[in-house]
């Protein structure tokens, strides 16, 4: 046996079976103190790169919704902002009216009340210039009278055409 041993050692094929005995130990050796701490390394490994793919795309789908929350969002701002705009311009064109009308019946009431006026002047005018026509003409009679009863005989054939016109009852 020891030629067998000796042989095995000096062999080609001695080499082979020592270096497959000394793999196997190797082997067993790895398998049981390195072997399961590798696999629960690449395990580990494995379950973080997954957590990190299902973080990955919840953030994914989280994104999508709020891009199209945002877009909502935009959309519901804009129809907001459209509504104010009209709002004021309606309440501007409101307010135009409003100011027009006004203006409108004050410039009715101005040109109302010169109309009154411009009648209250004429009528005062007219008064004066009736008052005026009337003393010139009282001033004219009193001349016309003073120079036709100057003469005592025209005094006399005046009062008796007015007798001749009164009949007693």
């Amino acid at each position: 046996m020891e030629e067998l041993f000796d042989g095995l050692l000096n062999d080609r094929l001695g080499f082979v079976v020592w270096a497959a005995v000394a793999f196997l130990i190797l082997l067993v050796l790895l398998g049981k103190f390195a072997w399961k701490p590798i696999m629960g390394a690449i395990y580990e490994r494995e379950r973080s790169i997954e957590d990190a793919l299902l973080k990955a795309e919840a953030a994914k789908e989280e994104m999508t919704r709020l891009t199209t929350e945002n877009e909502s969002l935009l959309k519901q701002a804009r129809a907001e902002r459209d509504q104010i705009l009209k709002e004021a311009k309606q309440v501007k064109d409101h307010i135009i009216g409003e100011a027009k009308a006004a203006a409108q019946a004050e410039g009715n009431k101005i040109i109302e009340k010169a109309k009154m006026e411009i009648n209250n002047q004429k009528a005062i005018a007219m008064a004066d210039v009736k008052n005026q026509i009337a003393t010139l003409s009282v001033d004219i009679a009193e001349k016309i009278l003073r120079k036709q009863f100057a003469d005592q005989q025209k005094q006399n054939e005046l009062v008796t055409d007015l007798l001749k016109e009164v009949k007693l009852n």
